[in-house]
Formats: structure tokens, C-alpha cells, sequence
């Protein structure tokens, strides 16, 4: 789904410095759509954020927006 995947990397790319190293690969299984972000090494903490704050809300927001559509989204961050 091109739109999700867009929402995901405008939100990613706004919260790290580095927006042109950021890479979301997609994979569909069933009706579960996997995405799998890769940022660069000095903006692993701001992606994460502080407790997983950052991380925990893209995931929210991703599983909101999945939901309109009949999907679930999982949010990976690749280290």
C-alpha cells in the first residue's frame, strides 16, 4: 500500500536527521503488511526515541492507519 508506506516515511523523516539515509522496506503476508525502517547509526535514538516513545507511536499510528484499510501494520526498526 504506496499510501502507508508514504505516511510512514513523512513521520520518519521528520523526527531524524538524516532523512536521505532513511529506507522502509515493505512486505505483504496475508492481510499483515510488515515494515522494516533502517535509518543511519546516529539516528537510531531519535527514531526509537526516549523509553521507545517515538517507536511506540509510529506504531500506533500505523496500526490506526491500517485499520482504515483492513490491514495490520507491523513496524520494525532494523539496528
Amino acid at each position: 500500500m504506496p499510501e502507508l508506506k508514504q505516511l510512514l516515511t513523512d513521520i520518519s523523516a521528520a523526527i531524524i536527521d538524516y532523512p536521505e539515509q532513511l529506507v522502509i522496506d515493505e512486505r505483504e503476508e496475508g492481510d499483515t503488511i510488515v515494515f522494516t525502517v533502517t535509518v543511519a547509526e546516529s539516528d537510531m535514538g531519535k527514531i526509537i526515541g526516549r523509553r521507545g516513545k517515538n517507536a511506540k507511536c509510529l506504531r500506533t499510528v500505523m496500526k490506526a492507519a491500517g485499520n482504515t484499510v483492513g490491514k495490520k501494520i507491523i513496524v520494525d526498526i532494523a539496528e
